[in-house]
């Protein structure tokens, strides 16, 4: 398979490689870039072309590019006390109520 072929990619792969460019591109990306940018995230993700003969057939990395940042969130909340976890809940809920009136 001569570098740069994508026949051993799923169809499935292809839509998402397709559909991170476009969004990519969106975001002001060079075209060449955002494609380059959107098969890495997909080899990121699936390890290679899934179909018989792609390097990473049958094997599976369980870490998604598009869940990097999951288990990051939630330490600045839990390092304040109690008392100023309530304060910001009460400020954000009197901010919605204010918001709600207004519209």
């Amino acid at each position: 398979m001569p570098q740069g072929d994508k026949s051993r990619y799923t169809d499935k792969q292809v839509r998402k490689a397709e559909h991170i460019a476009e969004s990519y591109e969106a975001r002001g990306v060079p075209e060449k870039a955002a494609e380059a940018r959107a098969w890495a995230t997909v080899n990121k993700d699936d390890g290679g072309g899934k179909k018989p003969g792609g390097s990473g057939r049958g094997r599976s990395t369980g870490h998604l590019a598009a869940h990097a940042g999951g288990e990051a969130g939630g330490k600045a909340s839990a390092a304040r006390t109690p008392e100023q976890r309530s304060a910001s809940a009460k400020k954000a809920a009197e901010t919605r109520r204010r918001n709600a009136a207004k519209a």
